[in-house]
């Protein structure tokens, strides 16, 4: 990698930021696609809120790592749990219907539905993004956000999606025929004589509003300039990042006859082209962020400060259980109604949001083990259980206990380092290797251990790209944490 550009020496609300260093532009960029397109890749696999956290952890890792390597630990390791969590809020957003509308059989051919499916992937993929750049902002913009706070805007911020829904969503009866004037899934205007269609309820209203909510805000009210440009960077990767993605499976599907012909006669049918548009979506996505972060790398301040934490660490582990107990219920367990409202993305990111707000040991146990404990209770339930691919016992073993002890241990071990640490990359650097050949590793097994030199299957190349940027994301963060190592001695010799 090129040398980084010497930043400059302010002072902010939060005190003095110290004389550091910045990434070229390329870096973030290159980088931040790596981490985004395995990221939204793998969660391919896994699916809904949870699946995304996976490239909200991996993308702002890598970005802490890239501009805050001489942070301090807690509010560094904060701005990336709300990323993290924020980046699941768009979860709740169906797409499926959205995407058929630009590939399914009886549609190709039809460019006003191809447009008007790309729109609606626009709209939602700016949203899901947004949430992403809006909320790393706020940890690394220089504004304090105290867990009182965040709560009120949370519990505001629901109903204003509640009431988008209302608005924008809305009505909603499919056996009559109503949908909303504004509606990107499947629709009777696109098919008339369907009688198999099944329309699904959309809530992008309810979470553009809560979006616009929160921007106004974080970004108008708290004076919070990093929040305004990155979230806007987010909303631009997302609102391109999806379409683009998008539209290499719908070439795909409208032209055949293209991958009839030379290489492709070999190569496509071993291609998942559904997840080749999710790893495109997030490496543009990751690309976004990380580019916009770079534009706006003067702005950062908030990483330099000591956190204040104003809930007990008793209460802490309380909240961390209720919440993991709550997820494992919604994921797995059968009680409708915890599934019913915890799977909603802003309500279950109620209690990381402000926990992370206040604690010292939330924000750790966010980015990693409660992070991780969805992702191997999926892994564990489609190969133990629904492929019978490994015996449930082993199975726990592996794909459970192991990654959770491993997550757990860490997690507790960055917080007892914590304390006046002035380290980003000694966070970020470990935590972005660790996370990455975990969510590898669990999905490689997901995938059912597809060597390239085994004969190939449909998920063979995305574990090669996959393995790529895992390889790329562990280069860049021992490449940084060498410079950062000589840089500190250069200035302790001198």
């Amino acid at each position: 990698m090129q040398p980084m550009e010497p930043s400059e020496t302010r002072a902010g609300e939060q005190g003095t930021i110290e004389s550091g260093v910045f990434p070229s532009w390329w870096q973030p960029v290159l980088l931040g696609a790596l981490a985004g397109g395995m990221g939204w890749g793998i969660r391919g696999q896994y699916g809904h809120e949870t699946g995304a956290m996976i490239a909200g952890l991996l993308v702002s890792l890598l970005l802490v790592l890239l501009f805050c390597p001489r942070a301090a630990s807690l509010p560094a390791a904060r701005a990336i749990a709300w990323c993290t969590v924020a980046i699941g809020f768009g979860g709740s957003m169906t797409y499926g219907q959205t995407i058929g509308l630009t590939q399914d059989a009886a549609l190709i051919g039809n460019w006003a539905a191809l447009g008007w499916g790309m729109l609606g992937l626009a709209v939602k993929g700016g949203i899901w993004i947004g949430f992403a750049g809006l909320f790393l902002g706020m940890g690394l913009g220089g504004i304090r956000y105290r867990a009182r706070e965040l709560l009120l805007l949370m519990g505001a911020l629901i109903g204003l999606f509640l009431a988008g829904i209302y608005v924008l969503n809305s009505p909603f009866d499919p056996a009559n025929k109503l949908l909303p004037k504004i509606y990107f899934s499947a629709d009777w205007y696109w098919r008339p004589d369907a009688e198999d269609l099944k329309p699904r309820r959309e809530v992008w209203g309810g979470l553009l509003l809560a979006l616009l909510g929160a921007l106004l805000y974080a970004g108008v009210w708290r004076r919070d300039r990093l929040v305004w440009n990155l979230a806007l960077w987010g909303m631009v990767g997302g609102a391109v990042g999806f379409p683009f993605g998008q539209s290499l499976q719908a070439f795909h599907a409208w032209n055949p006859g293209v991958f009839r012909e030379g290489l492709w006669t070999k190569l496509d049918p071993h291609m998942n082209w559904w997840n080749m548009m999710e790893t495109t979506f997030g490496a543009t996505a990751g690309a976004a962020l990380g580019l916009g972060l770079w534009c706006n790398r003067r702005s950062i301040a908030a990483v330099h400060h000591d956190a204040e934490v104003t809930i007990s660490p008793p209460l802490e582990w309380l909240l961390a259980g209720t919440h993991v107990a709550l997820l494992v219920l919604a994921e797995f367990g059968p009680i409708p109604i915890i599934g019913f409202v915890y799977s909603w993305g802003l309500v279950m990111g109620v209690l990381p949001i402000v926990a992370s707000a206040g604690g010292r040991w939330w924000p750790y146990l966010l980015m990693l083990p409660i992070t991780a404990a969805p992702i191997a209770g999926k892994t564990l339930r489609q190969l133990a259980y629904r492929e019978t691919a490994i015996s449930p016992g082993i199975g726990w073993g592996v794909y459970v206990v192991a990654p959770m002890l491993i997550t757990t241990i860490a997690a507790v071990w960055f917080a007892a380092q914590a304390r006046g640490v002035r380290d980003g990359r000694g966070l970020a650097g470990p935590a972005l290797v660790l996370s990455t050949w975990l969510y590898f590793g669990l999905n490689f097994a997901f995938f059912r251990f597809p060597w390239p030199w085994d004969s190939w299957t449909g998920r063979t190349p995305n574990a090669i790209i996959f393995f790529v940027c895992a390889v790329g994301l562990t280069i860049a963060a021992a490449t940084v944490a060498v410079r950062c190592s000589g840089t500190r001695g250069k200035r302790g010799h001198h």
